[in-house]
């Protein structure tokens, strides 16, 4: 079981100091519905990376489940997929999700669920957020190990009882060449039901990096209506991917990407944002939970969702703190 449910609050201060209400309902422990419409200051960087997990739930701007075992919170995961099908499906009406490629570890238990409780996917309508591609902008073959379509059909899809899973025609995956009706198209299928995701190292969502140049930027706005766009991997993702599947080889991994933007993300009626980074994400969260919407941080944005909820194992909610000794 998750250790905690912590309670947000409604409000959050942008960056020239102005309070805006986000509708929503927080839960506590006890699963209480409760609103609070008490505007909160925000904690400095260094008191930010310093608090305890314990007192996440005094400062974070969005809900928290904090899991003792990173399993449980994937078979959580596993099991609000499959009932939201269902009961789409029981009230006679599609299902609409945006997907990543990460997480993945649930795959396999919905699969298993799918499969068991003859839970039919063919009223399912499924949006993949982003593809990698070659530095020339090129899709990867489908049989490529950094393949997102490929990987989703072969571990996800193709998994699926023959006759329960996906349409075809409801399969759909971002490329150069639909990259500008992609976005229209999410609108089209009707408001996503679900939008899962992880959150990078640079405050990602799908591939929404912070701009890095010291010649161009966006602002704040500018990311949050963001749309379907192509745009290169920032150093920290290609190092990140790196470290943890390439044995540091960042020549490995595709440097360019076709995204769905900050503007299709927070089009959700629900939006679910999951780690089981440990050390690589512990910084990365707390910016998500308190730290103002920045453009910097792209996640932050999601502090302005009406019904976003934010899972971690207690791994990843650990303080960033360490030392030197720390590394022996």
């Amino acid at each position: 079981m998750f250790t905690n449910y912590f309670m947000w609050n409604k409000h959050f201060v942008s960056a020239a100091g102005d309070t805006t209400a986000v509708n929503g309902k927080g839960f506590r422990m006890q699963f209480a519905a409760q609103e609070t419409d008490t505007p909160r200051g925000r904690l400095g960087w260094e008191e930010i990376m310093r608090l305890p997990a314990g007192e996440l739930d005094q400062h974070s701007f969005l809900p928290v489940r904090i899991y003792g075992q990173a399993a449980e919170m994937f078979s959580a995961l596993a099991r609000e997929v499959a009932d939201l099908i269902k009961r789409r499906n029981a009230e006679g009406e599609r299902t609409v999700l945006i997907l990543p490629v990460g997480p993945i570890r649930h795959h396999a238990e919905l699969v298993e669920i799918t499969n068991r409780e003859r839970i039919s996917w063919r009223n399912v309508v499924c949006f993949n957020m982003d593809e990698w591609m070659t530095w020339e902008c090129r899709l990867l073959p489908l049989d490529h190990k950094w393949s997102f379509q490929g990987f989703m059909r072969r571990n996800l899809f193709a998994r699926i009882d023959e006759d329960l899973r996906p349409l075809e025609e409801n399969l759909h995956f971002p490329t150069p060449a639909n990259m500008s009706a992609y976005s229209d198209m999410i609108r089209a299928a009707g408001q996503p039901d679900l939008c899962y995701a992880g959150f990078g190292y640079s405050g990602h969502i799908a591939n929404n990096e912070p701009p890095q140049s010291r010649w161009w930027n966006i602002t704040l706005d500018e990311m949050r209506r963001s749309r379907t766009r192509i745009l290169a991997l920032n150093d920290e993702t290609l190092i990140a991917f790196a470290h943890r599947t390439s044995g540091g080889d960042t020549k490995a991994i595709p440097p360019m990407a076709v995204t769905i933007g900050m503007e299709d993300v927070l089009s959700s009626k629900r939006l679910l944002l999951i780690s089981d980074g440990g050390p690589w994400k512990q910084h990365s969260l707390r910016v998500l939970l308190m730290h103002e919407p920045t453009v910097l941080y792209p996640c932050t944005l999601a502090q302005e969702h009406s019904n976003c909820e934010v899972w971690v194992d207690e791994k990843t909610a650990k303080p960033p703190v360490g030392s030197l000794e720390s590394q022996e």
